[in-house]
């Protein structure tokens, strides 16, 4: 093959021996050259093909470490109520749906709290969706707004028991309209699944999507829904057999599927750098929004403590058979009670001759590795969204990545004020973690929040939502810089999938992963982070993507 040369550009390359470079050389996928015009030039020789920069930016192509891939595609389809802050311009976008369409009428991405707290009912649903059933989940996906006809349809009444791990909100004994948690399921189960060629047709869509931001791979972990991790396994295999996966997969299944797993001896890291499984994802809480996160103090509105999903004898049971297992587990904890249980059930389930071979002041970050090598891929807490700071050296002490979204902090600021106060001083608190020596790795949690990574490199950098709120930003203690935030998008999530040797930084021998950017992030005014896009993504040396005009 041919090789191609990057040249009159700034390339950083995330590599701490070498962080910045005027062009980089590519052959057969993998980089081979690294430096000046002229040592690049030197080492591949003059027959080489060039892309010229043109002084653009270029950077290692971005990793999301936790997207619902189906779920994100297939909500770019239905109707969306993300960031609408007036209940009646809530409706108002409900209302051209209503009789679009037969069957149940999906979407979601509303927030009570932007329109002063109160939630919806089934009432307010039946004025617009008299007939047809409709099913509207919150944001988060922690909570889902029926309508009379989908409560009908579910058969959920009076004497409908609230199932374990969720609840039924009620008012004087009568269901409202809204499920928390795994009740949802007793909706979503009467909802028609949508085909398989539906779905690839939307993810494939997506991918163009991700490609547009400059990202080239995604750890797709499972939702509540049951079967979940084994549908994305099944779609993302098929798209890859017929040659329509530009992407790189880190699949985690669901903990439906961890006696099958155990069963026929599937260990996390099976697979190639197209599709490798990832481990087991759990649930161990709610979510801020619906006041389900499990707190250890009860929240500020004093509506209790919050929810755990899973006992805590069915957790601690669950990470030790997927640990002794062979698979890594992937936990979703929010609240700091949460996070304390499980990383209490990770601890427990660990060899205790497991022992990491970095200390906290150890900075060679690509190196962070469990000596036991079943934790190749490494244990992975999920949003980690309030710690007690006597929690957070635990995460490094026991190799467990933090997996968090940086644009759920500008989003959720509000809402944690109200309902957690003083204690958000440790809320989404990059900053402590990694100074007590925490991998982070950075999705968005799409569909919950945009796939847009720069919208989460904006949020880490500044604390401040795109429009400059809170003026000089919020708990600013916690900030990164530009360089730590695009770490977290690259080495971190590359860490956290076991494959930071080839991938997340730009230096012989690394798989040639690159995104071309319309701004240097390093040159413009931090507040303007969220407007940087990409101009060309290359995966493997092949562009995948390029804007057009440039």
């Amino acid at each position: 093959m041919p090789t191609t040369i990057l040249y009159n550009g700034t390339i950083y390359t995330m590599d701490p021996a070498q962080p910045r470079a005027q062009a980089i050389a590519i052959n057969d996928g993998r980089v081979v050259a690294v430096g000046s015009e002229g040592k690049v030039q030197a080492a591949v020789g003059r027959t080489a093909e060039g892309i010229n920069l043109r002084g653009r930016a270029a950077i290692p192509a971005l990793t999301d470490a936790h997207v619902h891939l189906i779920w994100h595609a297939l909500a770019r389809q239905t109707v969306r109520l993300d960031g609408i802050a007036d209940f009646d311009a809530v409706l108002r976008q409900i209302t051209p749906f209503a009789t679009a369409g037969s069957g149940w009428l999906q979407g979601g991405g509303w927030d009570h709290t932007l329109w002063g707290g109160r939630w919806p009912t089934a009432a307010d649903l039946d004025k617009i969706v008299p007939e047809r059933p409709a099913m509207l989940t919150r944001k988060d996906g922690h909570a889902a707004w029926l309508n009379t006809a989908a409560l009908i349809t579910a058969g959920i009444d009076e004497t409908t028991p609230d199932p374990v791990g969720g609840s039924i909100r009620r008012e004087h004994g009568t269901p409202t309209g809204i499920l928390y948690e795994t009740a949802i399921d007793l909706a979503r189960r009467h909802i028609t699944e949508i085909g398989t060629e539906e779905r690839m047709a939307a993810v494939r869509e997506a991918i163009v999507e991700a490609h547009s931001y400059g990202m080239v791979g995604m750890h797709i972990p499972t939702s509540m829904r049951a079967g979940d991790g084994l549908m994305h396994l099944s779609d993302i295999q098929k798209l890859r057999e017929a040659g329509k996966l530009p992407l790189r997969c880190l699949q985690y299944i669901g903990l439906d599927g961890l006696d099958d797993a155990l069963r026929l001896g599937i260990r996390s890291g099976m697979g190639d750098r197209w599709i490798r499984i990832g481990g087991v994802k759990m649930f161990a809480d709610g979510s801020l929004g619906s006041e389900t996160a499990e707190m250890l103090a009860p929240y500020e509105s004093g509506s209790g403590k919050g929810l755990a999903t899973m006992p805590t004898d069915e957790l601690f049971d669950a990470v030790q058979r997927a640990m002794q297992g062979g698979l890594s587990v992937m936990v979703h904890a929010i609240g700091d009670a949460a996070n304390r249980k499980v990383l209490d059930a990770i601890e427990a389930a660990m060899p205790k001759r497991s022992e990491q071979t970095r200390s906290p002041s150890d900075d060679s970050e690509t190196q962070y590795t469990i000596r036991n090598a079943q934790y190749r891929i490494p244990n992975r807490i999920e949003h980690c969204q309030i710690v007690h700071p006597n929690d957070i050296p635990r995460f490094a002490k026991l190799g467990v990545i933090a997996s968090m979204q940086p644009i759920h902090c500008t989003a959720d600021m509000d809402t944690a004020d109200k309902l957690w106060g003083e204690r958000c001083a440790t809320a989404y608190a990059w900053r402590a973690l990694k100074q007590a020596g925490a991998i982070l790795a950075f999705g968005s949690d799409a569909p919950v929040e945009s796939l847009n990574p720069w919208l989460s490199i904006h949020a880490a950098v500044t604390r401040q939502k795109v429009n400059g709120s809170p003026t000089g930003g919020w708990y600013t203690s916690q900030r990164l810089s530009v360089h730590e935030a695009l770490w977290g998008f690259t080495v971190g999530a590359a860490t956290a999938a076991g494959a930071a040797h080839e991938q997340g930084t730009l230096m012989p021998g690394m798989l040639a992963d690159i995104t071309v950017l319309t701004q240097d992030p390093f040159k413009i005014d931090p507040s303007t982070l969220h407007a940087v896009q990409s101009d060309m993504t290359i995966l493997e040396g092949q562009v995948v993507w390029e804007r057009r005009g440039t």
